[in-house]
């Protein structure tokens, strides 16, 4: 009987010391569980609630940029157009001017009163930013085109994947890690590609400023044992 006792008491006290080291483990690299209870990252800072893309500051537009411009109760005067490569549009009643570096705003204010100047009283314009090719999403590591990549709009993570010409043969497919700052932190989550593909897993939203990087199968790097430690799915961690 105290010889089982004996047992019992020894194996506790080993799994003690084994979460103990793996604590110590994750604190040395810096890695600590945040949260659960989400399929998928939330959007990062660069995103507001609704989708919209703010960038590291306040998103400027640059060039192919699309931008759907209204002036309101003058419909003739609705447009979508593209930012050419010099930052300029072309509009009527107004001509040629120069958007790219401008936030919304700015652009907004810059178009009413060049109408407000010869055509209108008090026009009111919007600007929407339908395409954001100034938004750019970072692809490293296992894919056959490794770069930097615009989004044109909503874009999962298989999609990212496809504009880089796919998963190298040597990927591994439970080595997908998305990195991106959320509440002032780096963080990242790591997915299963066999489970996105099969439909087992929700294949997520991927976002300016976002870094994919895919490890190789049987690699032995420094990102290996981040990867490791990074929960599939349902967690995410604080880097």
């Amino acid at each position: 009987m105290n010889r089982f006792w004996f047992c019992m008491v020894f194996i506790v006290s080993l799994c003690v010391c084994n979460a103990t080291l793996a604590a110590e483990d994750r604190k040395s690299g810096q890695i600590t569980v945040a949260a659960a209870g989400a399929n998928e990252l939330p959007p990062p800072d660069s995103t507001t609630d609704v989708g919209v893309y703010k960038g590291v500051s306040e998103y400027r537009i640059g060039p192919s940029d699309l931008l759907e411009i209204n002036v309101f109760q003058v419909a003739d005067l609705n447009r979508t157009v593209r930012v050419n490569t010099a930052g300029d549009i072309s509009l009527p009643l107004v001509g040629v001017m120069k958007a790219g570096g401008m936030t919304v705003q700015e652009l907004e204010v810059a178009i009413a009163k060049k109408l407000d100047a010869n055509f209108l009283q008090n026009p009111q314009v919007t600007v929407f930013v339908k395409e954001f090719t100034s938004q750019r999403v970072t692809l490293e590591g296992a894919v056959k085109s490794p770069g930097i990549y615009p989004l044109t709009g909503k874009t999962t993570l298989l999609q990212a994947i496809a504009m880089a010409q796919g998963l190298d043969p040597l990927a591994d497919l439970k080595g997908i890690v998305i990195f991106r700052v959320v509440d002032g932190k780096k963080m990242g989550a790591r997915f299963d590609m066999k489970a996105i593909r099969s439909g087992a897993a929700a294949d997520p939203l991927v976002y300016g400023d976002d870094i994919i990087v895919i490890d190789q199968s049987g690699s032995k790097t420094a990102f290996r044992r981040i990867m490791e430690s990074l929960p599939i799915f349902n967690m995410f961690t604080i880097l």
